[in-house]
């Protein structure tokens, strides 16, 4: 990898508490985006810490009024850094970061406002009844961060279909964020949380939620999984559309994070109870052979080849 751009020393400093932020609390997205060249590795580790400001913000243990009050006052930063009104001397090393990333490259902002608006959500304890009512939450806490991701990618000039760029990495996080929601629907039970869309949960006999590490009674937990995880699917294959139209290394970047989160789904498929007893991950020597396959290109021409037969 490319050591870093020049930049002034408070900027370099502050982009390497994003980093180090960025490395120690998500691996796998710290995974995927050590692909990129420095420059836009460091304006990534910008909007993943100021994001998992915002998370754990919503996360956190403060009384929701307190919370209410945090995030708007995130939201007033974000403000000043659109208004290129946070300088490089500036005690807050998250925003100064980001000032400088939004600088770099064309990021819409708007995303992280997006990203506010979910948490909030999850702090007035939101539940969602169908699944057009979840993809309203996904996609301001993950669709907004693909299409932030592509304000630092861009796309390569002339790629075919570049219009649906955005709509592309949008998707992507939905498929992401569903993954998550599987992976994890024993943490949020813990937590008072639920997810997966009411009608789901009726059809499959799992209304009453998920508080121990088994099933509940007379339920088809393994049939719900497996109709979440056909969903989840159909989004990660129209999502990858994007990967053809970035260049190498912020597709192999994407096909990391992104073959990470599809080989989580596998496992989930392939054991639902899991899910209940722990969080299920990927041993490093599974995450670096996806690495290793987004950096040699192999999803972008496979998604390129079947597109072009489908237009023959």
């Amino acid at each position: 990898m490319e050591g870093p751009t020049h930049v002034s020393a408070p900027v370099q400093a502050a982009y390497g508490y994003c980093e180090a932020v960025t490395g120690s609390q998500a691996r796998n997205f710290a995974y995927g985006i050590r692909l990129l060249p420095a420059d836009k590795r460091q304006a990534m580790s910008a909007l993943y810490a100021f994001s998992r400001r915002v998370d754990d913000i919503g996360d956190g243990t403060l009384p929701p009024e307190a919370k209410l009050a945090r995030l708007e006052e995130t939201r007033a930063l974000l403000g000043r850094i659109r208004a290129e009104e946070v300088d490089e001397d500036d005690t807050d090393p998250v925003a100064v970061a980001l000032a400088h990333a939004a600088r770099r490259f064309p990021i819409p902002l708007g995303g992280l406002d997006e990203l506010i608006d979910g948490v909030l959500m999850d702090v007035r304890g939101e539940t969602y009844e169908t699944w057009d009512d979840l993809k309203v939450y996904c996609r301001c806490v993950a669709g907004a961060i693909g299409r932030l991701s592509l304000g630092v990618f861009g796309t390569t000039p002339g790629a075919a279909d570049a219009a649906r760029a955005g709509e592309y990495a949008d998707t992507l996080g939905l498929a992401l964020q569903l993954t998550n929601i599987l992976r994890d629907v024993r943490e949020d039970a813990g937590n008072g949380r639920t997810y997966l869309p009411a009608e789901d949960l009726a059809k499959f006999g799992c209304s009453e939620g998920f508080h121990s590490d088994r099933a509940p009674a007379g339920s088809d937990f393994a049939g719900l999984v497996h109709h979440e995880v056909r969903r989840a699917r159909a989004l990660f294959v129209e999502g990858y559309r994007l990967l053809p139209m970035l260049d190498r290394r912020s597709g192999a970047c994407v096909a990391a994070m992104a073959g990470i989160y599809r080989r989580l789904l596998d496992r989930i498929e392939r054991e639902p109870e899991a899910v209940l007893r722990g969080r299920v991950s990927l041993p490093p020597h599974e995450k670096a052979y996806v690495a290793v396959r987004g950096l040699s290109g192999l999803d972008a021409r496979t998604i390129s080849r079947r597109r072009n037969r489908g237009r023959a």
